[in-house]
């Protein structure tokens, strides 16, 4: 009885194990017949510059391309020039309200929205774009860029760098901060508050507006970016003197702002991706430019004969005053403003004196 009592029972165990392996088996060889394929999301990508603009448009271009390729075609994302799908200006508000899931721009635009926005795009004699990017990435940057954008239902990136910018195109010299006084400039940002101080007249155009606005007189200089840029855009059959060095932009970090709603419906890995996209073309807009700059400043004065200036160092210093004073105004009508220059300002004061020991020396070396 016993004996066949215990046969009984390894025959049930036998069984059962046979038919739980069965189960497996069936179930591992279902699934591939009920998985879905990967979702394919559709995004599109607003930005403040003239579609396929050098280093700027294409940078843009660019974003989308690496967010493309990095995800296996899992994200498609189309790029719209400036007044394509909106205006340069209306960047900001399309991403936010979900018009569009990607912004590529400058923060300075957004001064009117978020005071503290020009913080994490450039300051006059502030941070160069190594400095620049050591703050966001290693500093409390990013950090508090997100906290300023969050309520917008915004993340924020850097995805570029222009490098240290020229000083502008100019139908006069300038000799003194008297030249100054009641010049009609295309500079925005806190550029263009410092030059209000000086006496100027500051104008916000969008990229695609400044040839004409020069060449017509309706305005008297402007700024944009540098040699490269400038040679694209033909400043120079509208302004004869070029002037360096650009004070009021040391160091541009080009944004590229995520709908947060559209970022949180990706998954882990897409997500991860997105950002890392950003992140190289953060370093490989910056290395463009330092690319294609010389040769464009060559073609400019050699060619286009341009007449290279340096602003006098009296106007420099003068400028250098006035920015501190602009500085401490936005910062005492704003406090989160005051908390990101508290943060930036102390990271300024840290970096510089290795940037001294470093590389200035050594670009002192160099030269001679």
């Amino acid at each position: 009885m016993k004996r066949r009592e215990l046969l009984g029972a390894i025959a049930g165990a036998t069984a059962a194990t046979a038919l739980s392996a069965c189960g497996q088996k069936e179930e591992t060889s279902a699934a591939p017949a009920v998985a879905k394929p990967n979702k394919v999301y559709h995004w599109k990508m607003v930005t403040t510059w003239p579609k396929n603009f050098p280093g700027l448009g294409t940078g843009a271009n660019n974003v989308a391309q690496l967010i493309e390729q990095m995800s296996g075609g899992r994200i498609q994302v189309k790029v719209y020039g400036a007044g394509e799908l909106v205006g340069a200006f209306e960047v900001f508000d399309a991403v936010s309200q979900g018009n569009a899931q990607l912004g590529h721009a400058g923060a300075y635009y957004w001064k009117g929205k978020i005071p503290a926005a020009p913080f994490f795009s450039s300051v006059p004699f502030g941070l160069t774009a190594d400095e620049m990017n050591a703050w966001l990435y290693y500093g409390d940057g990013l950090k508090l860029w997100e906290e300023a954008y969050k309520p917008f239902g915004l993340i924020p990136n850097p995805a570029g760098n222009t490098g240290t910018q020229m000083g502008g195109w100019f139908n006069k010299e300038i000799h003194s901060v008297a030249d100054l006084k009641g010049l009609k400039m295309r500079i925005p940002g806190f550029g263009g508050d410092v030059l209000k101080k000086a006496g100027g007249i500051p104008v916000t155009l969008p990229g695609g507006e400044l040839f004409q606005a020069l060449q017509s007189g309706a305005i008297d200089a402007t700024e944009w970016v540098g040699p490269y840029n400038d040679l694209a855009f033909g400043f120079y059959k509208a302004a004869k003197y070029y002037y360096a060095p650009g004070w009021h932009e040391p160091g541009s970090t080009i944004e590229c702002m995520i709908n947060e709603k559209a970022f949180n419906e990706l998954p882990d890995d897409l997500q991860s991706i997105v950002r890392q996209a950003m992140a190289v073309a953060n370093q490989q807009m910056l290395a463009e430019y330092n690319a294609r700059n010389p040769a464009a400043l060559k073609t400019l004065v050699e060619k286009h004969k341009v007449q290279l200036r340096t602003f006098p160092k009296e106007v420099l210093q003068a400028l250098r005053k006035l920015s501190d004073e602009v500085l401490a105004e936005a910062t005492a009508k704003d406090k989160f403003a005051a908390k990101v220059w508290a943060s930036q300002k102390a990271f300024k004061e840290s970096v510089s004196q290795w940037t001294a020991i470093s590389e200035q020396a050594f670009l002192n070396a160099r030269q001679g």
